[in-house]
């Protein structure tokens, strides 16, 4: 009996001044079933590190099973400021957006929260935002009055300045994890140098590689170079390597190539022209060793001082050709 005219006299004491109500007899009431209320709440990634005049948003979606209603005058009041065992916080109610969508089994209440620091210490101090305490009322019965209390929020306020010495170790808030050193700039690193490398052995195989499974490594002078390579330097091999460069150079142009016709050649295969003066050497010589056999390789041409080294550089720059690529001009007494 005395427990029903206590809650009539509260309904009626709400009717006439809801807010005074609100902040009297809240807590008071018994709470909701389980089961009646669910609730999300998105909270801020960040729970440290706030100072004086930081705005702090919360956003709570509260699902309320019918008969059960929010009553809205138990919503917090913008400009409220929150306490905690009776002394001011510092922390402001500073707006609060409400959208409720009602259906027949339910309603849905969308309530966004902004709240404000308005404290500053000395040391960096915990504080809550809530609990918030809402009332609610049986549809079906408007005797039954409870209450549903979302749950806080703790977070850390930082001083605007520090005073004295600080041991870091001593002051960390527990809210602020582990302090993880980012590696997003060294890993960039290592994957910019890692293709680096990976192209650079693509290109050092391309170039210095002897298989023909890579595109355009199985040409005429791939081949001519790696039998010339394996000629000796007496003059039968001289011979030898000179026949298989020729060979090479026929190869490619699809005729016989000699020095009347050079230009045709190098027409119809422009990558060749870089070692115009290479292959105007090459005939040079070819013509001494086959049709001057009294001429002795002194050292009166360049190509006479070493033929062997020479022949074999000679085909590796037309296989760099071959290949698209630019080789470096031979040296006087390469």
């Amino acid at each position: 009996m005395k427990k029903s005219i206590r809650q009539y006299a509260l309904i009626l004491f709400m009717c006439m001044s809801p807010l005074t109500a609100f902040a009297l007899d809240s807590q008071e009431l018994p709470d909701v079933k389980e089961g009646i209320v669910t609730i999300e709440t998105k909270d801020p990634v960040k729970l440290v590190g706030y100072t004086v005049g930081d705005v702090i948003e919360r956003e709570v979606t509260l699902t309320i099973k019918a008969p059960y209603k929010l009553i809205d005058t138990s919503l917090p009041i913008p400009g409220y400021e929150k306490r905690y065992r009776g002394q001011l916080i510092g922390i402001e109610l500073k707006s609060i957006n409400h959208v409720k969508k009602e259906s027949k089994k339910q309603t849905v209440h969308h309530i966004k929260l902004a709240y404000q620091v308005f404290t500053n210490n000395v040391v960096a101090k915990n504080a809550a935002l809530g609990p918030e305490y809402l009332n609610l009322i049986n549809a079906t019965d408007k005797k039954e009055l409870v209450k549903y209390r979302v749950p806080s929020l703790t977070i850390a306020i930082s001083p605007i300045a520090i005073f004295g010495q600080v041991k870091v170790e001593n002051n960390m808030s527990p809210l602020l994890g582990p302090l993880l050193m980012t590696e997003d700039k060294e890993m960039r690193y290592l994957k910019i140098s890692l293709a680096a490398i990976a192209l650079s052995l693509i290109g050092l195989l391309y170039i210095l590689g002897k298989s023909a499974w890579l595109p355009r490594m199985g040409g005429a002078f791939a081949k001519a170079y790696r039998a010339v390579r394996k000629t000796g330097n007496t003059d039968e091999g001289i011979k030898q390597a000179i026949s298989t460069l020729h060979q090479g150079l026929n190869t490619t142009a699809g005729m016989s190539v000699f020095s009347d016709n050079l230009s045709a050649f190098l027409h119809n295969h422009p990558d060749f022209y870089p070692i115009r003066t290479e292959i105007e050497e090459f005939f040079g010589l070819s013509r001494r060793v086959y049709f001057e056999p009294s001429y002795k390789l002194e050292g009166e041409h360049t190509a006479d001082q070493n033929p062997h080294q020479w022949l074999t550089r000679f085909a590796r720059h037309c296989r760099d050709c071959e290949r698209g690529l630019i080789p470096e001009p031979m040296k006087a007494g390469a």
